[in-house]
């Protein structure tokens, strides 16, 4: 059978949390399934290091897809030409998009549907295209994976979607994130923060994931912190940034605060690893890759009391509303302060964790596909 699938995530360096999901997912599936010709399709020229085994191949199809005028070209136009002429049998697009009109069967992975919640978040172009397709594409796929229990519901109610229509599928977290050593944890530190412990973000710099509040908070706890303490940002500006950097100029403690662009893993497990504990305060998230790294490198978590994350987390999180800036602070003065909690968080990290790997997405995901195959 040739499985065709949308690959245009797959960026060399540049992967995100779809681009994980893919890369780790159909690294393991064209591995164990070699009876099966997989048939990648990006958007531009990629790098060999995605083509996984003789049973894959990689076509680029233009145009580059950068805004949503392009999308609505290479999903309409390019990609169904590019599936006749390679004679696909079906096609799984892991980032929610998919052609309006298909001959072949068509699974897709909708991550969370944060744009229908949180419209004003995304630039105008995007935002009507998010709403006005998305709900299409659910209804016409013949089925649908999601990362959580919770955006299986959330799918299922917000667009009229019978819910067995829907597999959950949960992410998994980077075999390289692990606990560090004393050492590492102190040249760290020294490099990152001159040597003070820190707590750390990882995410881009999008309005939904909260930055700002975060911002407000950390002010709040240094405030009343004595000790030297700093907050480390890891993660891309997006856009409708302008608030966050407005609250940034207004802080009393803004020179704690360290701002680094996107980190590769290996870079990121050191200085993830090094720190204090993971803030971790998106008003929406539809599972939250950063929590599972957190818990395999062995240090503590706040995170949001909303959507999936309590579903991810479990117990093995200390959470706040991440609407209201005092209960963030509190929570990080809990953190900084509070051992016995932090070694309780831990250790049920340390438990949480095995509920989640790449390893059990690849091998769900693969009964998807086997459910529209047959």
């Amino acid at each position: 059978m040739k499985i065709a699938v949308n690959t245009r995530l797959l960026l060399k360096g540049r992967l995100e949390g779809i681009g994980w999901f893919s890369y780790e997912t159909l690294k393991r599936i064209t591995i164990q399934h070699p009876e099966h010709t997989f048939i990648f399709i990006f958007d531009r020229p990629f790098d060999d290091s995605f083509i996984f085994g003789d049973n894959v191949q990689g076509i680029s199809i233009p145009p580059p897809t950068r805004h949503p005028f392009l999308w609505y070209i290479w999903f309409e136009y390019s990609l169904p030409r590019a599936l006749r002429r390679i004679g696909a049998d079906m096609l799984f697009s892991p980032d929610g998009y998919i052609p309006l009109k298909s001959n072949i069967p068509v699974l897709t992975a909708i991550h969370d549907i944060n744009f229908h919640h949180r419209p004003f978040d995304l630039p105008l172009l995007s935002r009507i295209y998010y709403r006005k397709y998305f709900p299409l594409f659910a209804r016409i796929a013949d089925r649908i994976v999601t990362v959580s229990e919770y955006s299986r519901n959330d799918i299922s109610e917000s667009y009229k979607i019978n819910p067995d229509k829907i597999d959950v599928v949960y992410n998994g977290a980077n075999e390289v994130y692990s606990p560090i050593t004393h050492e590492k944890i102190k040249e760290t530190r020294q490099s990152i923060t001159g040597g003070d412990p820190y707590f750390i973000f990882i995410g881009s710099m999008h309005p939904r994931k909260n930055v700002g509040r975060l911002l407000q908070a950390f002010d709040s706890f240094r405030s009343g912190y004595l000790f030297p303490f700093r907050l480390v940002i890891v993660g891309e500006k997006m856009f409708k940034t302008s608030g966050i950097d407005k609250i940034y100029r207004s802080m009393a403690h803004k020179n704690d605060v360290i701002f680094s662009d996107r980190l590769q893993p290996e870079e990121l497990h050191a200085i993830l690893g090094a720190s204090e504990g993971l803030t971790y305060v998106p008003h929406y998230e539809g599972f939250g890759i950063p929590l599972l790294e957190a818990m395999h490198c062995e240090i503590p978590i706040l995170a949001s009391n909303v959507t999936s994350l309590p579903e991810i987390a479990g117990k093995a999180a200390l959470y706040a509303d991440p609407e209201n800036v005092l209960s963030i602070a509190e929570g990080m003065m809990k953190l900084a302060t509070n051992e016995k909690l932090r070694m309780s968080l831990i250790e049920k990290g340390r438990s949480r964790r095995t509920a989640f790997s790449w390893d059990a997405t690849a091998q769900k995901l693969w009964y998807s596909m086997e459910k529209i195959m047959k």
